[in-house]
This record gives structure tokens, sequence and C-alpha cells, in this order.
């Protein structure tokens, strides 16, 4: 199957940076979100990150400007109906990403595959929202997409060797390193990350450290690059949140339960670096 253009529904911190990998490669792409102010927001981080490696010198302008001249932007998924590949990478929302799904089904030619971003979410639950469960599959991006190499490939149960395959070998063109990870809830890397992270918002909650003490531990003593207070506010707790209940829910595991004060920043807004303020505060 030839892959010319690549369609990325959502155009967030995930979103463009799929994007941005995707032009890089030198495929065209349609970047969609619902409303025209976040994919122009979307573009605007693109264009930044890119011109960045301008005054490094690790690009020409050129350069830059060819890659940013592959990037087409909308707010209607209609468009999607010119690509050959789509990638969903919209909020960790179990009902938005079934519509999502829904949608794309209708307006995308029956042979597009139509991968999602999900952090947790089982890809056969996603999968039967759709009439060809056989070409939809998990494509999970690390944050931020541009720098991390891992990209967690994960088939649903109806999902069929030659979507897998497609799939893994796009991942390898955008200079990524796909991995294959089975369908379970939050798959190998969060299924992993996010307990952890749990369990330092824990220890916070019973005071068994302040904040600092809590990343500075994990940083120096197992030699993480940063905390997982610090990870959690860059993930954004929201997403940590619909993780862990995806875990739990999938799972009925207590070990899988959302720490109570990790709901409490979420009800009151403070979701991390994209607002602000998470257990950190930001400019």
């Amino acid at each position: 199957m030839q892959i010319e253009t690549i369609g990325i529904v959502g155009a967030g911190l995930m979103g463009n940076g799929i994007a941005q990998v995707a032009a890089m490669s030198g495929l065209q792409v349609i970047m969609s979100d619902i409303k025209d102010e976040f994919v122009q927001r979307g573009l605007e981080n693109i264009t930044k990150i890119l011109s960045r490696s301008v005054d490094k010198a690790r690009m020409s302008v050129e350069e830059k400007d060819a890659i940013l001249g592959r990037i087409k932007t909308t707010f209607d998924n209609k468009d999607m109906s010119a690509a050959d590949f789509v990638v969903e990478a919209a909020t960790e929302n179990e009902p938005l990403k079934f519509q999502i799904f829904q949608d794309l089904d209708e307006i995308c030619r029956p042979e597009v595959i139509l991968a999602t971003n999900t952090s947790s979410i089982p890809i056969g639950r996603i999968a039967a929202q759709t009439q060809r469960p056989e070409k939809v599959i998990g494509m999970h991006f690390m944050n931020p997409v541009p720098v991390m190499k891992l990209v967690e490939v994960i088939p649903g149960l109806a999902t069929s060797d030659n979507t897998f395959k497609i799939t893994w070998d796009l991942a390898s063109k955008f200079g990524k390193t796909p991995v294959k990870a089975n369908d379970y809830p939050a798959f190998i890397a969060n299924r992993i990350l996010m307990p952890m992270i749990n369990e330092a918002i824990y220890c916070l909650y019973h005071d068994v450290g302040t904040r600092d003490d809590i990343d500075t531990v994990m940083k120096l003593g197992m030699n993480h690059p940063m905390g997982p207070l610090a990870l959690a506010d860059l993930i954004g707790l929201d997403t940590c949140l619909a993780i862990m209940k995806t875990l739990y829910d999938g799972f009925s595991d207590s070990k899988y339960r959302p720490c109570p004060l990790l709901r409490k920043y979420v009800e009151a807004g403070w979701l991390g670096r994209k607002v602000g303020k998470g257990f950190y505060e930001y400019d």
C-alpha cells in the first residue's frame, strides 16, 4: 500500500508532534482539530521547533519551509477523505475517540488504515466502532514526539497482519523504533509508568516526602531524567487520571486505584504544564 498523505486528527501536543515527524519524513500531512485556532496553535508549535533547528544549524531555512509546505490544516474531518493513513491523536476520552472513529469510518476510503494514539484504551474496543476492525491499530507515540524514539504498535484482536506490517514500516519511516505491545489496558509503557507515577502521588498524599524530595529521590537514586511528579505535569494530570481509570476498570485490581490527590488536582483544573499549574507552577 502506497502512503503519500497522512491524516492527523488532533493538533495538540501529540498531534502536532506526529504531524511534524510525518512531514519531515516526506509525507503530505492533513492536520485537523475542532477549531481553526487549535490547528493554528499546533502549526505555530511545529514552526517554533523547526525554527529552533534552523538557529542551531541542524537544518536549512529551505528545509524548514519544505516541511511546513507539506502540512495542510483544517477543522473539518471530512478532509481526511484525501488521506491514505489516519492517526487519531485526540484527548484520552473514550466516547470522543469512539465518535471520531465512527466518523472516520464513513469518511475514509475502505482500504485506509485508522490508527489511534491512545495511551491506554483497548484497541479492540475502538475497532468495534467501525466496519473495518481489521484496519484499526494502536500507534502510541511518546511525548515529545519529535525527540522520543519509541512507538508502541498495538494490534487488536481483529487487526490484520498486513495492517500491522504497514503501521510498523510507517513508524520506522518516521525514524522511530517500533515495539509490539499486545492489546491490554495501557499496553506496556503506561502499564509500568502510570502506577509508578500514581504511587509517587500517594507518597505526597501520605506525606512520605515533599514534592521536591520525591522527585529528587527518583532522579538521583534511580537515575531517572526527571521526577515522577514533574513527569505527570508534562503528560497532563487529566491524562494520568484517565489512564489510571482505564487500568482500574480493566483489571478490577486495587493496585490501580487512582490516588485521591490526583483526582483533586484534576477537579481543580490543575492539569500540569499545559495550564501552568500542577504539582509545579509554570510560566
